[in-house]
């Protein structure tokens, strides 16, 4: 039996290029962490996006000039795509991993929330990784996160996750632009901090998934009030999420 649990999520911007496409290397990076978590005995639902990026790799672009419905179509032809990565490279590793594809119904109180547990529990105590994404496909208007930063925060209070690890390609919250010279690390932010004097130069960039710098933030608040400590990180840096386990100083960490 795992002695702890941790909720991953990894945004587009992890695991994407310039132009756009999938790098493999980062997600085996990613899968090799979470598998040595699992040698530890400590199992991870990763929450990951990628599903629609996948989906233009393989339909280019689409003549559909309805942007909710062309995100329904690239979502639908990318996420056996993104499966196919991840079962591939979970399988070098010697690990098995699953689909889960919420809406936000599912954590409603009712039998589709019990369903969601039912499913992540009896995943992680065959040892299976859940991999969770919105079901872009399906998941419209009403019925839609706003982001797989919300799915994600949602996920770690539903299961009662001990740290949640939100990956992005930036360091962490910084003072101002983290391109900036003068711009400093935040390192320790407390959930009921206001923080929207060091978002707004933050503003997410041409290409970037729904999710900025401030969605990250309030969701990353909200897990933490609800003692689940969250960390905002590079998931493009090596070992970040072994780093963090191990209580290095790396990124933004989100605490009571």
């Amino acid at each position: 039996m795992y002695k702890e649990r941790i909720v991953i999520k990894v945004g587009t911007n992890v695991m994407t290029n310039r132009d756009n496409r999938i790098v493999r290397p980062v997600l085996r990076r990613l899968v090799k962490q979470i598998a040595e978590l699992y040698e530890r005995d400590i199992m991870t639902i990763l929450v990951s996006s990628g599903s629609v990026i996948a989906g233009k790799e393989v339909l280019g672009e689409s003549k559909i000039e309805n942007d909710t419905q062309r995100r329904q179509v690239y979502s639908a032809i990318g996420q056996p795509r993104m499966m196919r990565h991840y079962y591939n490279i979970f399988n070098d590793f010697g690990m098995k991993c699953a689909q889960v594809l919420p809406t936000k119904r599912d954590f409603s109180p009712g039998v589709h929330r019990q369903n969601m547990i039912n499913c992540c529990e009896g995943l992680l105590a065959e040892g299976v990784v859940p991999i969770a994404n919105e079901d872009d496909a399906v998941s419209v208007t009403m019925s839609m996160f706003s982001d797989n930063d919300e799915l994600a925060s949602l996920i770690a209070q539903l299961m009662n996750a001990d740290k949640l690890i939100i990956l992005t390609d930036i360091d962490g919250l910084y003072t101002g632009h983290p391109d900036a010279e003068s711009s400093d690390l935040i390192s320790n932010v407390n959930p009921e901090e206001n923080l929207n004097k060091y978002i707004k130069d933050n503003n997410k960039k041409p290409g970037e998934g729904r999710g900025g710098m401030g969605s990250k933030l309030d969701y990353a608040q909200e897990a933490a009030a609800n003692n689940i400590p969250t960390f905002i990180a590079n998931g493009k840096r090596d070992n970040t999420i072994i780093d963090i386990i191990d209580g290095k100083s790396v990124g933004t960490k989100v605490a009571l």
